[in-house]
C-alpha cells in the first residue's frame, strides 16, 4: 500500500473508485483492515479512502503524544493533499471523535458514526472510589521512589486499551479519552446516521441516544444483541444501512 507523508510522518492509506468522496476512519487499536468490508462495498460507486491513523497499522507512531485536536489537524492535511473536499465520513469509535471535530470546521456531506466515542460517561460511586484509591496509592509509591511498581499499578487499574498501549501511545490515549465533544454536537450541520450495538460495553447505547438528541439532523439505528463491533460483526447489514443513507449520492 502507498504512504502519504504528513508533518514528516508516514500514513498508510489506499484510495480506489470514482464518484463522491467517502473516508473510512477506524477505531482505537484497530487498523485499515477493519474497514475493508465497507471499502470493497463502496468503491464501485464512490471514491473511497481508507487509512491507518498514526500509531496504528502500518502508519508511523506520532513523534510525541497527541490528542484528538492534533489527529484532526493531521487528518485535514491528508485530505487536502489527496484533494478530498466535502467528504462522506464513516467512522467507528475513536475515528468518530476525529470525524466530529473535523465536521465542526470543515464542509462534510454526511456522517455515519458507529459506536461513537466522545461523550464522557456518567461514573458510578464505585468508579470514583476506585480512581481515588489508585491516585492515593500511586502518590504514596512515588514518594518512596517505587516508580516501577507505580507503573504496574496503573496497568492493573487501566482499561484494556490502556493495558495494550505503551510509551507515546499510552500518553496519547489518555489525551484522547479526555476529549469531550458534547458541547459541539449541536453545531454539526450535516446529516448524521448513528449505528450502535445494543450491548455495547465500550460506549453505551445511552451515549448513542444522547448524541441523537444533541445532533439536529440525526437518526439512530440499533443492532440488537450486538456489541461495540456491531458494524464489523454484521458487516452485510451495516452495508445495507450505508446504502440506504447514501442512495442519493451514487452517480450524482
Amino acid at each position: 500500500m502507498p504512504f502519504i507523508e504528513i508533518d514528516d510522518q508516514k500514513i498508510n492509506y489506499k484510495i480506489e473508485g470514482s464518484g463522491k468522496n467517502v473516508v473510512l476512519m477506524h477505531g482505537w487499536g484497530q487498523n485499515i483492515q477493519m474497514m475493508d468490508y465497507i471499502f470493497n462495498h463502496l468503491k464501485n460507486n464512490f471514491r473511497v479512502l481508507s487509512f491507518d491513523f498514526l500509531g496504528f497499522g502500518e502508519s508511523d507512531e506520532p513523534k510525541k503524544s497527541i490528542g484528538v485536536q492534533e489527529y484532526t489537524e493531521i487528518f485535514k492535511k491528508m485530505l487536502d493533499v489527496l484533494d478530498i473536499e466535502n467528504p462522506i465520513l464513516i467512522g467507528h469509535s475513536f475515528g468518530c471523535r476525529v470525524a466530529i471535530r473535523y465536521a465542526l470546521k470543515n464542509p462534510v456531506n454526511k456522517m455515519i458514526l458507529t459506536g461513537a466515542a466522545g461523550i464522557k460517561p456518567k461514573r458510578s460511586v464505585f468508579y470514583h472510589i476506585k480512581i481515588s484509591s489508585y491516585k492515593f496509592i500511586k502518590k504514596t509509591l512515588n514518594i518512596f521512589g517505587l516508580k516501577k511498581l507505580s507503573n504496574e499499578l496503573a496497568t492493573f487499574f487501566g482499561s484494556s486499551d490502556y493495558k495494550n498501549s505503551t510509551g507515546v501511545m499510552r500518553e496519547t490515549l489518555i489525551k484522547v479519552v479526555n476529549d469531550d465533544v458534547t458541547d459541539i454536537l449541536g453545531l454539526i450541520n450535516c446529516p448524521v446516521l448513528l449505528v450502535w450495538g445494543e450491548k455495547d460495553e465500550a460506549v453505551s447505547i445511552e451515549v448513542g441516544k444522547q448524541m441523537n438528541s444533541l445532533i439536529k439532523d440525526s437518526a439512530l439505528v440499533v443492532f440488537e444483541n450486538d456489541d461495540h463491533f456491531a458494524y464489523f460483526n454484521q458487516w452485510a447489514r451495516f452495508n445495507r444501512v450505508i446504502d440506504a443513507m447514501l442512495e442519493e449520492d451514487i452517480n450524482e
